[in-house]
């Protein structure tokens, strides 16, 4: 595990930039921005510590349909030691179970014939037809949006299935983060972030980044797949775009001045369960479930945590 850089490796002139957690840019950059201090403290902020395991391992999600990642709703990985607890054959247990409770509470919408589930609960804006100077006015500096239509990457879906990642990558070794800056000792282990550029190149130069940028940023892709119950607890860093290629992510979202309550020791899901139902409605996040094929931006020092409701692939573009 050791062995991976964090920082990807530079790509060659005229390639897309490196993907690589922590860094920073806008997709319009034309070179990988140079590593520095910023990098060290984002990569503790989506947990720094991990295990080693091969794509396959990783991987091993079993269902029935596995040539996919989608399926019913709330569906969630099965084998035994896997991510949230989950046993094989499907079964319900540990993190995962607690993820269908936590976000299958219902609440009533003002003039729903019936009530909405806690998950289909959005309180971000989403745009299918924003133009750039629109993006910039209103949300790049202020607010998040979720962005539809943007771009289409059907081709690099595809090439996300669970059978073509295996046939692909599974015998690469990969870095399983526990996404949590204070404690490993966390069962909701995931891939994110320790992407080799040389080793994914094949993969990587399919995906079609948002094609809005900010002044002076240079991108940074970071790629991800995740079991349900697994997210990164609060944290904030520069703007960026993430992207969910399959499954469902929930987002939790407070502006830089207004520091959200949460213990820096306890996962999202934790927090979901413990401290999210005793907030008063004016001390709740914006937040939102982002969809296969959605985007979401976030501004500059905006706090954000994450939960993953299903088993999920995804990919950030950071900028910085």
């Amino acid at each position: 595990a050791n062995s991976i850089p964090w920082g990807g490796l530079a790509p060659p002139p005229g390639s897309a930039p490196a993907f690589r957690a922590g860094g920073s840019g806008s997709p319009s950059g034309l070179v990988a921005a140079p590593r520095h201090s910023r990098l060290a403290s984002r990569r503790q902020a989506h947990g720094a510590g991990g295990a080693a395991a091969s794509v396959a391992r990783a991987l091993d999600a079993g269902g029935s349909r596995p040539e996919l990642w989608g399926g019913r709703r709330r569906r969630v990985v099965s084998g035994a030691g896997r991510p949230g607890g989950v046993k094989r054959g499907g079964e319900r247990s540990g993190a995962a179970d607690k993820v269908s409770r936590c976000v299958g509470r219902r609440r009533p919408g003002p003039g729903a014939p019936a009530a909405v589930t806690e998950e289909e609960h959005c309180t971000v804006e989403r745009r299918a037809d924003l133009s750039y100077a629109e993006f910039v006015q209103r949300y790049a500096f202020s607010r998040p949006v979720i962005l539809q239509g943007l771009t289409d990457n059907s081709r690099f879906r595809d090439l996300c299935t669970r059978q073509r990642l295996l046939a692909s990558f599974g015998d690469s070794v990969v870095r399983l983060s526990t996404a949590n800056t204070y404690s490993y000792q966390k069962d909701t282990l995931y891939f994110f972030g320790d992407n080799n550029f040389t080793e994914w190149a094949s993969l990587f130069r399919h995906y079609s980044p948002p094609p809005f940028s900010l002044l002076g940023t240079t991108p940074a892709y970071s790629f991800g797949i995740a079991g349900a119950g697994s997210g990164v607890p609060f944290h904030w860093h520069g703007p960026g775009f993430s992207e969910v290629i399959y499954g469902r992510k929930r987002w939790f979202l407070y502006p830089p001045e207004k520091t959200p309550e949460f213990h820096p020791n306890k996962t999202t899901l934790a927090w979901l369960q413990d401290t999210y139902p005793a907030l008063t409605p004016s001390a709740r996040p914006l937040e939102c479930t982002i969809q296969a094929g959605e985007v979401l931006y976030f501004p500059d020092r905006w706090w954000h945590a994450t939960l993953n409701l299903d088993t999920s692939v995804f990919i950030s573009t950071f900028l910085g």
